[in-house]
């Protein structure tokens, strides 16, 4: 096991994921009750086209894919803020738009200049320093942002409309949440690749609702959950030569088939059997 840590990209790419598997769950928990599970995917395909347009233009691809998903974040939330009912559609068109740029930008590159598998589907070799550095202040920024702004966060979660009318600062809020997802997804795709970030976002929290209680509760449950999918993931995938995106996804699901079991069992457990039920009604019916 400690085989594993003695390569200094190893290093950096389990701090790198570790830190990963704190944000994304961390972002999704309120995407996912928000019902916007795909924000991620959509802008996922706007920072390819980010990515494709930094080595078009010779840019560092991480800064290019964040610029590009935060703006893109910011123009969705706009529209989707005044075209709340076709929201789906927004982020539809994007994502196809997205799709559609990185094509473009990639044919015009006719000198190449980034490793296409490596941003899409995520490579330990390519975590440099200053990656983890830069994942790191992320991190550090989206805990201090959910832990300022809890409360309101939960509120507009829930009920937005309610939150608007108790004075709330709602379009604010919204705005840091889809800059904090955009941000997420560019410095994500070290580990996990553009076209598997989104599913970091969504799966560990969709484990972590089979039990949790409470909406922190969910928070904290998706972060434990996010935490075992990178382990067990970058463990198998460094045994096993796989891809590490790929595996880390797929522990995930894992994961997630077997907590949607448990959670089956434990309510066959808690519910009395029919039969039993039945007899002691006939019981009572004969004392009576």
């Amino acid at each position: 096991m400690l085989e594993m840590f003695s390569a200094g990209f190893m290093q950096r790419a389990w701090l790198a994921g570790l830190i990963v598997a704190v944000i994304c769950p961390l972002i999704g928990s309120f995407l996912v009750l928000r019902r916007q599970s795909m924000i991620g995917d959509g802008l996922g395909h706007i920072a390819f086209a980010g990515v494709a347009g930094g080595a078009l233009l010779g840019a560092q691809p991480v800064l290019s894919a964040a610029l590009a998903t935060v703006l893109g974040a910011l123009v969705i939330e706009k529209v989707r803020s005044r075209l709340d009912t076709f929201s789906e559609m927004v982020l539809a068109i994007f994502f196809y738009s997205g799709i559609g740029l990185a094509v473009i930008f990639s044919s015009m590159n006719r000198m190449g200049g980034f490793n296409l598998s490596s941003i899409l589907f995520g490579s330990l070799m390519t975590i440099s320093a200053s990656d983890l550095w830069v994942v790191a202040v992320l991190g550090l920024f989206a805990c201090a942002f959910t832990v300022m702004f809890y409360r309101p966060l939960q509120y507009i979660t829930f009920d937005e409309t309610s939150a608007r009318v108790a004075g709330l600062p709602a379009g604010k809020l919204n705005v840091w949440l889809a800059v904090l997802t955009a941000l997420t997804v560019a410095l994500s795709m070290r580990i996990v690749g553009l076209l598997l970030v989104s599913a970091m976002m969504v799966i560990p929290v969709a484990c972590a609702l089979q039990s949790a209680r409470s909406f922190a509760g969910t928070i904290i449950g998706g972060i434990v959950y996010g935490i075992i999918t990178v382990t067990v993931g970058l463990t198998v995938s460094y045994y096993a030569d796989l891809a590490p995106g790929g595996t880390i996804v797929l522990t995930g699901t894992v994961l997630f088939i077997l907590s949607c079991l448990r959670q089956s069992f434990a309510k066959e457990e808690a519910a009395p059997p029919v039969a039993c039920c039945h007899h002691h009604e006939v019981k009572e019916h004969e004392k009576g």
